[in-house]
């Protein structure tokens, strides 16, 4: 019987009080130290830290980039190369183009300003690279990459 006194019917005594006791004692410590990770509104990101937006004075100095388009144009299968709005032919014309508008950031007290290369989703790697390998020929280390617009 459950609650019967009888030293026959249960020869081994256990108290388990205090094991509840212990055992709901671990319950509320388990549930108020447990923190629930918000899943939603918030995803881990790993993002340049001198760029974006910071606080409203940052605003008024809007670095400027040189950039370079590029577009894949498919009546000819070849690419179409941009700087700035002047259409580039060859590689030795955006070399020089290229040197030009860094020695002007440089004229300008900033020497850091970053060359873009903005490439449409079919443009060839292998274009990107070549403009790649023209401005490191130029000593420019600042190379970022821009969403291609397409055309």
């Amino acid at each position: 019987m459950a609650g019967s006194q009888d030293p026959n019917e249960n020869p081994v005594a256990i108290n388990v009080v205090p094991m509840v006791d212990v055992i709901f004692c671990l319950c509320v410590f388990f549930m108020c130290s447990f923190k629930f990770k918000q899943l939603e509104g918030k995803f881990d990101s790993w993002l340049p830290k001198d760029k974006g937006l910071g606080d409203v004075s940052q605003l008024k100095d809007v670095i400027e980039e040189v950039r370079i388009a590029l577009f894949w144009d498919d009546k000819s299968q070849t690419v179409t190369r941009q700087l700035g709005s002047r259409k580039v032919k060859d590689d030795d014309e955006l070399q020089r183009l290229i040197r030009d508008a860094h020695e002007d950031w440089k004229k300008a007290g900033k020497p850091d300003t970053p060359v873009t290369v903005d490439a449409a989703g079919p443009v060839p790697w292998k274009e990107v690279v070549n403009v790649i390998n023209l401005c490191k020929r130029e000593q420019i280390d600042k190379i970022e990459f821009a969403f291609g617009t397409g055309k």
